[in-house]
C-alpha cells in the first residue's frame, strides 16, 4: 500500500503528471490534452480543453457497468417518518425526464438554474438535472430569507427557480413560496419560470404562467440526453459570505471537480464503490454539493439524504439508528451536531442501543472541533474520529487524515496533514515563511489543485483581490495557525470577521448592515461568542441616536427579528445588547477582536491604540448580564 509520503511526494514532483494519472478514473468524452492551463495573474484552470459532463459521471456510467440496481440514494426523514430508497436506474430516469423538462422550456448550456430546496431526493436531482444539459446550478439553502435569495438571482440571472413547497422542522412547517415570490418581487432580474414541488405536508399558491407543479412540467416531455461541457466549464455557483456584506459566487469548474472528489472517497472516506457514505449536511452548503450529492454518486457509492436534527428527531440516537439501519461504512458531520448529541446524551447511553460494528470512522469538518467532542466521541463510539478542514473555495479537503491511503496517528487539535495538490505555509505579515509552531496566515501556493475554485462568478477582480493579492503567489486561505515539527496543520482563528455559527460561516458585517438599518440605531458591531454547542454565537451591540427614548427590550427585540427577517433563521441571532458606546481605535476602527475576548473570558492585552479604555468595563458589563465575560 502506498504511504501518504509517498503519494504526497509523488505529486509535488510532478503535479501535472500526478492530476493527469487521476483524470483516468473519469470518464471523459474527450480526454484533456494536458491538465494544468495557466492564464497569468494567480489565475489557472484544469482540463480546460477536456469535454465531459458531471450528471454522466455521477448516474449513467453505473448505469452502463451493470451497477443501475445499486442503491443511488437513501432518504431517511424522521421528521415525516419516511425511508425511500433510489436505485441508479431510478436516478437516471427521474433527472433524465426533469432535464427534458427543463430543456423543454429553453434552459440550456450555460444558463443559470436556482435551487430552493429541503434535504429531499429532488434536490439531488435538480442539481444533476442541471448538470445533464449544461446548465449552472446554484442552491440556495432554503433557511434564507427573501432578501438573501433576491440578492442571489440579481447576481446569478437565473433561467429558472427549482423550489419546493415547503421545508420541515422538528416542530414547525417552513413555507418557502412565500420567501420565493418575496425574493423574486424584489429582485431587478425576473426567472422566466419555477418549477414547485407539492410537498404532502403542505401545499402552496401557484402562481399561473410563472410556476409550473414539479410532475406536470415533466409530463409529455422527451428525457434528456447529455451535454457534454468543456472542462473548465462551470458546473455551479455556490455563494458564501464576503467580509463586505455582499456574498461571493464560488465558481466550480466541472472536470476537476469530478477528479478531485472522485479521489477523495477512497484515499480520505475510506469507502469503495457500493457502500454507504453519509454526509450530516444540507445540500445549501458545500458539503452537501461535495459529499451528498456528488462525490458518493460519481464514486459509485450510496449517499444518504437526511431530513432530520441530531437531537429530537425524534432523540440523540438518530444518528446512530440510521448507521445501524443503512450499514453506514463513513461519517461525515460538523462538530455542533457532535456537541449537541453529547449534551443530550452526555453517557452515550444512545450509542449503546445500536450496532454501530459496520462504521469504520467518524469525519468532523466545518468549523473546528473542540478537543472535548473529539475525546468524547473516540471514547463512547470506540472509532477513530477525524478532524478535517476546508473551505467552500477548495470544495474539499485542504488538511486531514487520508485514511483509505494511510491512516495517520490522530494529533487532537489538528486536522493533520495538507492532501496531494496543496503546498500549505504559514506566513507572517510581510509574506516570510514562519518557522514550525509559529502563528501565522495560512496560505497555499498556487497554484491550487483541481476541484478548488478557479474564479468568482462575474467577478475576476474581486477573486483576485479576496485571495491572492495579500500573498503574491499565494492563495490567502483568511484562516491563521501553525505547523508543528511534523508536518501536522493547526488551525487557530479567522483572520477576518467571518464567524461560525453550528458550521456556517456567516459575516458580521452583513448583520452589522443590517443592524444598522434599523432607525434608532446610531452605530453598532456585531461579534461571534464561544458558544458551546454551536462554536460560535453572533452577539449584537448596537448604540441608539440621540433622543431615543424607547424601552431597550423593545429595540433589541426589533433588531433581532431585523437579522431574522433579512438573512434568516440560520444566523442563529438572538441577542442585541444596548450599549452607550463601543470600543474603538482613535482611528474610530471597532475593536471587535477584543469583544470578542472579553466575551470569552480570554486574556487580552489593552489595544495601544484603544481611544478609551473605560469602554471595556462596559462592554463586559453588558456581557456579564447576559451569562457571558464571566471569569
Amino acid at each position: 500500500m502506498t504511504t501518504y509520503r509517498e503519494t504526497y511526494e509523488r505529486w509535488q514532483r510532478d503535479p501535472e503528471a500526478y492530476w493527469m494519472e487521476q483524470s483516468k478514473a473519469i470518464d471523459w468524452e474527450t480526454p484533456p490534452s494536458k491538465a494544468l492551463f495557466e492564464h497569468g495573474d494567480g489565475l489557472f484552470e484544469w482540463y480546460s480543453d477536456g469535454m465531459v459532463n458531471g450528471c454522466y459521471n455521477a448516474v449513467d456510467r453505473h448505469v452502463e457497468n451493470g451497477r443501475g440496481n445499486q442503491l443511488a440514494i437513501i432518504h431517511d426523514s424522521p421528521i415525516t417518518g419516511k425511508i425511500e430508497k433510489i436505485t441508479y436506474n431510478e436516478l437516471k430516469d427521474r433527472v433524465a425526464y426533469l432535464a427534458g423538462a427543463l430543456l423543454a422550456r429553453g434552459v440550456g448550456k450555460g444558463d443559470t438554474v436556482i435551487i430552493y430546496m429541503p434535504m429531499i431526493p429532488q434536490a439531488i436531482e435538480a442539481m444533476l438535472a442541471c448538470a445533464r444539459i449544461g446548465a449552472i446550478h446554484s442552491v440556495v439553502f432554503g433557511g434564507f430569507a427573501a432578501a438573501e435569495l433576491a440578492v442571489r438571482i440579481d447576481d446569478c440571472k437565473p433561467r429558472a427557480i427549482i423550489a419546493a413547497s415547503c421545508g420541515l422542522e422538528p416542530n414547525r412547517i417552513v413555507e418557502y413560496k412565500p420567501l420565493l415570490d418575496g425574493a423574486i418581487q424584489m429582485a431587478k432580474h425576473l426567472p422566466d419560470f419555477c418549477v414547485i414541488l407539492q410537498r404532502e405536508e403542505h401545499k402552496c399558491d401557484m402562481i399561473e404562467g410563472r410556476d409550473l407543479d414539479w410532475y406536470e412540467a415533466q409530463r409529455g416531455c422527451l428525457p434528456a440526453a447529455i451535454y457534454p461541457v468543456p472542462g473548465n466549464f462551470p458546473a455551479y455557483i455556490l455563494y458564501t459570505s464576503g467580509t463586505t456584506g455582499a456574498p461571493k459566487g464560488v465558481v466550480r469548474a466541472t472536470g476537476g471537480h469530478l477528479v478531485a472528489l472522485n479521489w477523495t472517497m477512497k484515499n480520505i472516506y475510506n469507502v469503495d464503490p457500493g457502500e454507504v457514505f453519509w454526509a450530516a449536511s444540507d445540500v445549501g452548503w458545500v458539503v452537501g454539493h461535495s459529499y451528498i450529492c456528488y462525490a458518493p454518486l460519481i464514486h459509485g457509492n450510496t449517499t444518504v439524504v437526511f431530513e432530520g436534527k441530531p437531537i429530537g428527531t425524534p432523540d440523540a440516537g438518530t444518528f446512530w439508528r440510521i448507521i445501524e439501519e443503512h450499514d453506514v461504512k463513513s461519517f461525515f458531520t460538523a462538530p455542533t451536531a457532535i456537541r449537541a448529541v453529547k449534551r443530550e446524551d452526555p453517557k452515550g447511553e444512545f450509542i449503546k442501543k445500536y450496532d454501530l460494528s459496520g462504521l469504520r470512522a467518524l469525519y468532523l469538518a466545518g468549523e473546528r472541533a473542540d478537543p472535548d467532542t473529539i475525546e468524547w466521541a473516540q471514547d463512547k463510539l470506540g472509532k477513530p474520529v477525524y478532524d478535517h478542514w476546508w473551505q467552500t473555495e477548495t470544495g474539499y479537503t485542504i488538511a486531514g487524515n487520508p485514511a483509505g491511503l494511510e491512516a495517520l496517528p490522530v494529533k487532537i487539535g489538528s486536522p493533520t496533514v495538507p492532501m496531494p495538490g496543496y503546498d500549505v505555509h504559514i506566513l507572517d505579515e510581510a509574506g516570510h515563511p514562519q518557522k514550525p509552531g509559529e502563528l501565522g496566515a495560512i496560505a497555499i501556493k498556487l497554484p491550487l489543485p483541481p476541484g478548488t475554485l478557479p474564479t468568482l462568478w462575474n467577478a475576476t477582480q474581486r477573486y483576485i483581490k479576496s485571495y491572492l493579492t495579500t500573498f503574491p503567489g499565494y492563495y490567502e486561505t483568511g484562516d491563521a495557525g501553525m505547523i508543528d515539527e511534523d508536518g501536522y496543520l493547526y488551525i487557530m482563528a479567522r483572520t477576518d470577521d467571518v464567524i461560525n455559527v453550528a458550521g456556517h460561516r456567516l459575516s458580521t458585517g452583513a448583520m452589522e448592515e443590517v443592524l444598522a438599518g434599523h432607525p434608532d440605531v446610531a452605530e453598532c458591531a456585531v461579534i461571534g461568542a464561544g458558544d458551546q454547542l454551536k462554536g460560535q454565537a453572533p452577539i449584537g451591540f448596537v448604540c441608539l441616536s440621540n433622543g431615543v427614548n424607547r424601552p431597550h427590550e423593545e429595540i433589541a427585540a426589533e433588531c433581532v427579528k431585523r437579522i431574522r427577517d433579512q438573512i434568516g433563521p440560520v444566523a442563529a441571532f438572538k441577542t442585541a445588547l444596548v450599549v452607550d458606546r463601543l470600543p474603538k481605535t482613535r482611528s474610530g476602527k471597532i475593536l471587535r477582536a477584543t469583544m470578542v475576548k472579553i466575551a470569552d473570558s480570554a486574556e487580552f492585552k489593552l489595544p495601544a491604540t484603544i481611544d478609551d479604555p473605560e469602554v471595556l468595563n462596559e462592554i463586559k458589563a453588558a456581557l456579564q448580564k447576559i451569562g457571558y465575560a464571566t471569569e
